[in-house]
């Protein structure tokens, strides 16, 4: 099977050839570390089986697309074949190359740097072992299989990077030059800045937003940088096997109910998480938002749904003001609303290009001229013995 062939054009696809991440892209057999992955079809997981079918295999594992490994607790190796999943949200997957590279490279990897990645599945790690070397390469997931399942594909690539089973919110097994995570961390954990010696760096995604956030460690024990000019997104951490249940009660209530407020808004309907920098102000200025959509034809239903027992439900034609329906103890639509009101007015939004400061409890400050925002940094676990377990290099 010609892999290299197909390699090689993935990295010609993703950066130029004088980038030191193009020797990776076109060495690495990512095929090797998605040899089954779900395909999402209209709203249901299918199960695709890349040995049975080699050459869609080869397109699949070789193109800048994400390739989600992992639904809900049930890993694609794991699967009988045939298997669909009607629900469930992805909890691991290989994330799609260019976008590893471009996390990387917001880290700014010197030679000789020790550097703690995350796991998935493997493939990242595998990237970053190519252009460090294996003893300078540290990859952790709170997966004890996904652990398992990536040390072994690494090691048939011939790479032995340390792999360790931990929960990348708690205490780190060592002491690292850069820290680049790609799963998404409400704010930074304090475990990250102790275990980032003296002006290193971590990239990071905020949860919920579009932010990539890098900053360098400073003396006082915490971190300064910013917010980065692109966006991505990524999976949220979690601390078991699957997402906690999201707010699918409030969801049926809001599905129809006439809300305590109803007006007509300003603006066509809008699911927010298709507008990167909206989305992200609105997570700022409101933590913890869930979105839901229904389209049918060229009407659109979205819905914002907050632990709270907040919800607001706006519907109508894509191009038309909709019908708002809110209720609880926050207007969230109003909140969105005054969002777009400054997108409208000012042409752009500031939180990306965003000056960052991070607390040594993780508490981060952003500032961007006169607009400002503030997410909390959560107290350091209390360390536990069984935190993390490493396996040897």
């Amino acid at each position: 099977m010609d892999w290299e062939t197909h390699a090689r054009r993935l990295a010609a696809d993703t950066v130029r050839r004088e980038s030191r991440w193009h020797e990776p892209l076109a060495t690495v057999p990512r095929h090797l570390f998605v040899p089954r992955w779900w395909a999402n079809e209209g709203g249901r997981w299918t199960l695709r089986n890349g040995p049975a079918a080699p050459e869609p295999w080869m397109q699949a594992a070789y193109t800048d697309r994400t390739l989600v490994t992992r639904v809900g607790p049930l890993h694609a190796d794991d699967a009988e074949p045939g298997t669909a999943i009607t629900a469930g949200l992805p909890t691991s997957s290989s994330t799609l190359p260019g976008l590893v590279v471009t996390m990387y490279r917001h880290a700014v990897i010197p030679d000789g740097a020790d550097v703690l990645v995350t796991t998935g599945s493997g493939y990242g790690t595998a990237l970053a072992c190519r252009r460090l070397g294996d003893k300078h390469v540290t990859s952790i997931d709170v997966d004890p299989a996904l652990v398992e399942k990536a040390a072994n594909r690494l090691e048939a690539a011939g790479l032995h990077p340390q792999t360790a089973v931990c929960d990348i919110t708690g205490p780190l097994p060592g002491e690292y030059d850069r820290i680049v995570s790609t799963v998404s961390v409400r704010c930074v954990p304090a475990s990250w800045l102790a275990a980032l010696r003296p002006g290193g760096r971590l990239v990071t995604t905020i949860a919920r937003t579009g932010l990539i956030v890098t900053a360098d460690k400073s003396e006082d024990g915490g971190a300064v940088g910013r917010v980065a000019l692109d966006a991505a997104g990524f999976m949220a951490t979690r601390h078991g096997d699957d997402y906690p249940p999201g707010l699918d009660d409030l969801y049926e209530q809001a599905k129809t109910a006439e809300g305590e407020h109803v007006n007509t808004g300003r603006y066509p309907v809008l699911y927010v998480p298709d507008a990167w920098d909206v989305w992200s102000m609105l997570e700022l200025a409101v933590p913890g938002i869930e979105h839901r959509r229904r389209d049918d034809g060229e009407q659109r239903t979205v819905w914002l749904l907050h632990p709270d027992g907040s919800w607001a439900r706006a519907e109508g034609r894509w191009t038309d003001p909709p019908t708002v329906h809110q209720s609880g103890p926050r207007r969230l639509w109003d909140e969105l609303e005054r969002i777009r009101h400054r997108l409208n007015r000012e042409g752009t939004l500031p939180v990306y290009g965003a000056l960052v400061r991070i607390d040594p409890d993780g508490t981060m400050h952003l500032k961007r001229g006169g607009w400002s925002a503030v997410i909390n940094g959560a107290p350091p676990p209390v360390p536990r013995a069984s935190s993390c377990s490493a396996s040897p290099r």
